[in-house]
């Protein structure tokens, strides 16, 4: 029995923030999201239009839920470093 693969991903909102997030499917994690419906999570909405800017293969639920901390704990700075390519 295989183990289900865990993502990591981050989107920009249409007032520029970034959200970072979890899933075991990106593309349909973000089609919740954008829907603004009750599986959406609470900050992005009213947030639209939205795009997805990062996402990283993690493996298991426990290391996809550490690296979002770690990603949630970066600077501003250092989050747009990371898009960019530079971290």
């Amino acid at each position: 029995m295989s183990e289900t693969l865990w993502w990591v991903y981050m989107l920009r909102c249409g007032d520029g923030s970034l959200y970072t997030g979890i899933a075991t499917d990106v593309d349909r994690r973000f089609c919740e999201h954008e829907s603004q419906g009750p599986k959406g999570a609470k900050y992005l909405r009213g947030r639209l239009p939205l795009e997805i800017v990062f996402r990283k293969e993690i493996g298991t639920r426990s290391e996809a839920s550490k690296e979002e901390l770690r990603l949630k704990k970066l600077s501003r700075r250092e989050k747009l470093a990371l898009l960019a390519g530079g971290a």
